[in-house]
């Protein structure tokens, strides 16, 4: 009899398991890879992160080096080593999960899950009791109607992270964060990428003066795009692909040839095998499990979370939720904010963001400031070759307590966690401009827009 089962054992899955045996509690994990952590370390973030940073060598080795004294042949890309290395970060990363597991004393139930009943888990032929199930199994790469996935030609993340060669055309449906990371690996890597996305701007949702910014970049790294386009269909003929279109603003049609096709609509949740149609538990329109706020379905005993259910499909939400569940399984106070979560884009700039955009604040009639600082005032930045775009930081106008902030620059994925943990707090833009920073980083652009929302940046 276990206290806890937890069937999935990404970011959310892992995380949870391992508070659960922190916490005193006899645990199970069920997971049917042969390798743990889920699609994040097998198939997803980390694997991508890899390649983004073996690429981002070469764009520097190619670009920058000379500038700096760095003289000699720009490096040959050897795409089989390059991969070679990617799987050698999977495996370090996951072998990692693996010691936790045994350093945590929790069982790794080999195989996929299902629940024939609350209390019970089966795994191939053997059911495990226990007292509490934690569903965790993430979520799959969703495609569009009559698009036929290979993984060969028309591929999904997990083909673009494996393909036998680089391609000379790329075509990739879905300008949002894993569509723009991809086709900047492999814009880097020589391929002419084209971006199709059937909304008016890249990155749908996010900060629409970061969109702009974004996207301008990204067209200087060779990146074109096709906005406001449906795509119609996906011919795959023997070695290549033909994408058809259609604008949406005058219903125009167009064909374009690829070697290959990315297909980054999104993803959706993954919960297939698990019974819980027979099992009676809530399912909302999406697919998403239904949950309260303590990560409770409508059966007892069973808890969901992460990428199976609502809320943006964000490992560290994933994780946030892994570790509050946890909290309330062994009867103890469990919390997530969702607030402050926040989101990623590792192209080069990085794109951060926290809290909320200008457009909803204006949409929801809130009175605020908005303090701006370009990185193009910041030594360190100027010096790195890294002065394009800027930090955005949105605060209430009259406690000037900060409701958002938005950065696209050089490390903005690390900045951005000032802002979260000032956000935590309830702390106002003064709180964070009246902070020392050291000099010379790239958090100063931080400060100087924390300054913007007062009395106006120094270095501006």
């Amino acid at each position: 009899m276990y206290d806890v089962i937890v069937i999935g054992s990404g970011p959310g899955g892992y995380v949870a398991a391992i508070r659960c045996a922190q916490l005193g509690l006899k645990t199970a994990c069920v997971e049917g890879r042969e390798t743990l952590g889920g699609t994040c370390l097998n198939i997803g973030c980390i694997p991508s992160k890899a390649l983004l940073h073996a690429s981002h060598q070469l764009h520097e080795a190619e670009h920058n080096f000379a500038r700096m004294g760095l003289k000699g042949k720009s490096p040959s890309v050897d795409w089989d080593q390059m991969k070679a290395y990617k799987d050698d970060v999977i495996g370090q990363n996951t072998k990692g999960i693996e010691f936790l597991f045994k350093k945590n004393k929790i069982d790794w139930l080999k195989g996929w899950g299902s629940i024939p009943e609350a209390g019970k888990v089966k795994v191939g032929d053997d059911v495990h009791e226990t007292k509490n199930i934690l569903i965790a199994t993430g979520s799959e790469p969703s495609s569009l109607p009559g698009i036929e996935i290979d993984e060969k030609i028309v591929v999904t993340s997990t083909g673009a992270l494996d393909l036998p060669k680089i391609p000379k055309k790329l075509v990739v449906i879905g300008a949002g964060v894993i569509g723009l990371e991809l086709g900047s690996v492999y814009a880097r890597l020589g391929s002419e990428v084209q971006v199709i996305e059937f909304m008016e701007t890249i990155t749908p949702g996010m900060d629409g003066e970061v969109q702009k910014t974004f996207q301008r970049i990204l067209k200087k790294q060779g990146l074109d795009f096709t906005l406001g386009a449906a795509v119609q269909s996906v011919e795959t003929l023997k070695t290549k692909a033909k994408v058809t279109y259609k604008l949406r603003k005058d219903d125009s049609e167009a064909t374009i040839d690829a070697d290959v096709v990315l297909v980054a609509t999104g993803r959706k949740p993954f919960t297939d095998g698990l019974g819980l149609d027979a099992l009676g538990i809530k399912m909302s329109q999406r697919g998403q499990i239904e949950t309260d706020n303590q990560w409770r379905t409508n059966v007892d005993g069973i808890y969901a979370i992460g990428d199976a259910i609502a809320g943006p499909m964000l490992a560290h939400k994933a994780e946030d939720e892994g570790m509050a569940c946890a909290e309330v399984i062994a009867g103890k106070h469990g919390h997530v904010n969702y607030g402050v979560i926040p989101s990623v884009i590792y192209t080069h700039p990085e794109v951060a963001s926290v809290g909320q955009t200008e457009e909803q604040l204006k949409e929801a009639g809130r009175a605020y400031k908005a303090g701006k600082f370009s990185f193009m005032g910041n030594g360190r930045a100027k010096a790195n070759f890294a002065a394009d775009g800027f930090v955005k930081i949105l605060a209430d106008k009259e406690t000037d307590r900060i409701l958002g902030a938005h950065i696209i620059g050089p490390m903005a994925g690390d900045l951005i966690h000032e802002i979260c943990v000032a956000m935590e707090f309830g702390a106002s833009a003064e709180d964070l401009a009246l902070t020392c920073h050291a000099h010379p980083t790239y958090s100063e652009a931080v400060r100087e827009a924390a300054l913007a929302c007062g009395d106006g940046p120094i270095h501006m």
